[in-house]
């Protein structure tokens, strides 16, 4: 607990046995209500830190907790199928909802007389919460229902679902009134901003490659022609067309313009995993678990060359500042220097112990950063070839690396939960960035450098100040894990993708509130 004049802690209690995973306030604020993985769910004194009441009865994980309106009663949602509510005064358990399956969320009316259910079978379920029965079923969505909320009046509800669908129900009638959004779309996999930042390419598992208006959050093209999913998206310089790559072994160029194809180029014998263009070359590059490296025409997509070197698949390429060389790393735990002119493998980076998952470009190009799966970031010199800097800390898998605009800093996120920031001249951890309660897939530095963007699988991203390394937004929406984020090319809004929940998400920098979904 901490005091807001101050951020002093103000008292830390014990007390559950497991995660903590569940905290609401009383409406008076003079309680807290806690759920852990433990299957108990704890009362709390706010002023004196002690426990009141410890109400036992979940035979699983509780997820979620929630006061009443009128504070005389708490929710308590499980793992085991059930809502649970609990009468605050005597700490007696008043009423078990169950019979929908597995619950993703709760929510009281205004009033507090009812609750309202949402579950695995589709429907919703208006609760009494007196008498524990319910009263209304809510039909329509057709796949898991995630998030319910009632209007400040109590008179409309508003779900969403997995289907893709938000609707608003009259809660008097049970009848749907409205349904906002019914797009469907799948699993999003990966996400660029235009180079002017008017507009975003999503690629999702549905196979489609979808352009979007950041501005008003419509979709202007809908392009159709993979046969499996799509893996990477990414605009030309110039921001005419589009590549894309996909498990069905192609590397596609689209038109912005018209949202037309291209041309379609098919040489890997594998999935493709990634791609980087080179404008002074006019050549796309693209890579695969076949473990060769395809060069391509730009403007035509004819096939020029293929590297071969690599022992297994080959996670990441991009080309060099300079664009003479080309970089690639993989499962064979190597990052291979490929000289773009001839085709020949300049110089081949070995150290680390396992797969190397990401790697990056300092700005001048004189340095990599290489992140991998043995829990270590090396920094090379690309002339030499050589290693100046093992920087170790974290304590699981590195995901992701990143130089910072200004070169002088690198960040790297981890299966650990956290993000360092390290000095590159001395191979010094600055900050280590704690907060997210798991897995950070991304992090992303603001075109100026003063701010890192974090995306992590417990459904939230952070914004952190790179001086102080403290966390300056907490910037909460997504209803599952969040694995992309990336700034606007004016560094005012940040982009954050769920493949889980399928939505993209537009944030405002500066107030961290959400403009566009």
């Amino acid at each position: 607990m901490y005091t807001t004049s101050n951020w002093e802690t103000a008292w830390i209690r014990s007390g559950h046995n497991n995660e903590v995973t569940g905290v609401a306030y009383s409406p008076n604020g003079d309680q807290i209500v806690t759920g852990s993985w433990d299957c108990t769910v704890r009362v709390w004194d706010v002023v004196t830190g002690e426990c009141l009441y410890i109400f036992i009865g979940n035979i699983d994980w509780v997820r979620d907790v929630a006061y009443s309106p009128q504070g005389n009663v708490v929710a308590s949602r499980s793992d085991d199928g059930t809502v649970r509510l609990w009468d605050v005064k005597t700490g007696s358990s008043r009423s078990v909802i169950s019979g929908c399956g597995y619950i993703y969320a709760m929510a009281f009316s205004p009033s507090g007389d009812r609750i309202a259910i949402g579950s695995e079978d589709s429907r919703i379920g208006l609760w009494d919460v007196a008498s524990g029965e319910c009263r209304v079923i809510l039909v329509g969505h057709s796949r898991e229902v995630v998030s319910v909320r009632y209007s400040s009046q109590g008179d409309l509800l508003v779900s969403s679902s997995y289907d893709g669908a938000v609707r608003i129900w009259e809660v008097g009638t049970g009848a749907c009134c409205h349904i906002l959004i019914a797009v469907g779309i799948p699993e999003i996999q990966s996400m660029k901003f235009s180079p002017q930042g008017d507009q975003i390419v999503s690629g999702g598992s549905d196979r489609m490659v979808r352009l979007w208006d950041v501005e008003t959050g419509e979709c202007r093209h809908t392009m159709s022609g993979h046969t499996e999913p799509v893996r990477k998206v990414l605009y030309s310089p110039k921001g005419d067309h589009i590549a894309s790559v996909s498990a069905d072994k192609t590397v596609r160029l689209w038109s912005v313009g018209s949202g037309a194809s291209r041309r379609i180029s098919n040489h890997h014998s594998g999935s493709v995993s990634g791609l980087s263009y080179s404008p002074k070359r006019n050549q796309i590059a693209s890579c695969s678990f076949d473990s060769a490296i395809q060069l391509w025409d730009q403007e035509t997509g004819f096939h020029n060359q293929t590297l071969n070197g690599h022992s297994g698949w080959v996670w990441r390429i991009s080309y060099s500042p300079s664009e003479d060389q080309l970089v690639s790393c993989g499962a064979d735990s190597t990052v291979r220097l490929w000289d773009v002119e001839s085709g020949a493998c300049r110089r081949v980076l070995t150290g680390h112990t396992d797969t190397i998952f990401d790697f990056a470009f300092s700005p001048k190009g004189n340095q990599i950063a290489s992140a991998s799966m043995d829990a270590t970031v090396r920094l090379w010199n690309v002339e030499a070839g050589e290693c100046h800097h093992v920087l170790t800390g974290h304590s699981e898998l590195v995901w992701f690396v990143t130089y910072s605009p200004q070169g002088n800093q690198v960040a790297s996120c981890s299966r650990d939960g956290t993000v360092k920031l390290w000095d590159v001249e001395t191979g010094t951890c600055q900050h280590t960035l704690a907060g997210h309660f798991t897995d950070i897939e991304r992090i992303a530095y603001s075109p100026d450098g003063n701010q890192i963007a974090s995306a992590s699988k417990d459904k939230t991203v952070r914004l952190w100040d790179v001086k102080t390394g403290t966390c300056s937004h907490l910037l909460i929406g997504h209803l599952e894990a969040v694995t992309r984020v990336m700034y606007s090319p004016r560094g005012d809004q940040v982009a954050s993708a769920s493949r889980y929940d399928k939505t993209v998400r537009l944030w405002d920098t500066e107030s961290g509130e959400c403009r566009n979904t």
